[in-house]
């Protein structure tokens, strides 16, 4: 009885003490309010590429950036000559002289192809032969180079051939050095595959330039007539516009290969088989816009 007393006695204290221990406890900690995870900016819809195939790179962090078709192997016609030129500037000095054959001109006007007005008998220089083919995409100018650095156009399409391959290009496949429709189909690459290769191609200084000039001129001299040619590319003049290729045969339809400097970027595009003209330079141009729109999102 003594022992339940002493105990019950006790509770006071014990009651005190957890009430003393209680009132100078620290207040729990709140919780930390949830923050709702931000939101990434979504990329603004790409625009409508009437195209059959299209891909645009950055060509500067290696992004695809856009692609349709990007794989699907079908004639390029003239973009072919962005490898004709990359394998002459591997083959020659651009300061070497070339003398255009009848061969040379008959070639172009028996297939209704572009030219350069090139005539038999003229003597130039590697380099403003590479004008005369890029810019009005001259099939005579591309014969005369393709016969002297093969030798011969069969041996330079081999070399056109092995080239794509050391390159990595496997949805590539060349049968002439101009991406006229004979022999072969003209052969046929990729959206992919050109763009890759205009990206190796533009690497080289002499290409760069040649692919980025509105015009050249060439003055007369005692072994050739004067010459300008105007490039076919209606991309050049935009801003940071670098040229590359337009191409069009009726198997192919219109083609571009382009390329510009946007920011700290450079930017590569191919569209193929489009039906229009005009069009592949608008589209080529509302895809660098929005580029530049996704961008500036990121």
């Amino acid at each position: 009885m003594r022992t339940v007393c002493s105990r019950l006695a006790l509770i006071p204290a014990v009651v005190a003490a957890f009430a003393v221990s209680v009132a100078f406890a620290p207040p729990p900690a709140l919780a930390s309010p949830v923050r709702a995870p931000e939101r990434t900016p979504e990329r603004a819809a790409a625009p409508a590429v009437p195209g059959r195939a299209a891909y645009l790179l950055d060509a500067t962090t290696g992004e695809a950036v856009y692609a349709k078709q990007a794989n699907r192997r079908m004639p390029v016609a003239s973009l072919t000559k962005v490898m004709t030129a990359y394998v002459v500037l591997r083959e020659a000095d651009p300061a070497e002289i070339v003398r255009i054959s009848a061969a040379d001109v008959r070639h172009a006007a028996v297939n209704g192809a572009t030219h350069a007005s090139l005539r038999k008998g003229e003597r130039l220089t590697v380099r403003d032969l590479l004008y005369a083919l890029m810019l009005p995409s001259g099939a005579d100018a591309a014969h005369a180079l393709a016969t002297r650095y093969g030798p011969g156009t069969s041996r330079f399409v081999a070399k056109m051939n092995a080239t794509a391959r050391a390159l990595g290009l496997r949805s590539t496949r060349y049968t002439n050095a101009d991406g006229l429709p004979s022999p072969g189909g003209g052969g046929y690459s990729t959206a992919a595959d050109q763009v890759h290769l205009a990206r190796i191609a533009l690497g080289d200084s002499t290409f760069r330039t040649i692919s980025a000039a509105e015009t050249h001129t060439v003055p007369r001299t005692a072994w050739h007539r004067a010459h300008t040619w105007r490039n076919s590319n209606k991309l050049l003049g935009s801003e940071g516009a670098l040229g590359v290729k337009t191409g069009y045969t009726r198997a192919a339809g219109y083609c571009l290969l382009f390329a510009a400097d946007r920011g700290d970027s450079l930017v590569i595009g191919a569209i193929l088989g489009d039906t229009s003209a005009d069009r592949r330079f608008t589209t080529a141009r509302r895809l660098l816009d929005w580029y530049d729109t996704a961008r500036a999102t990121l």
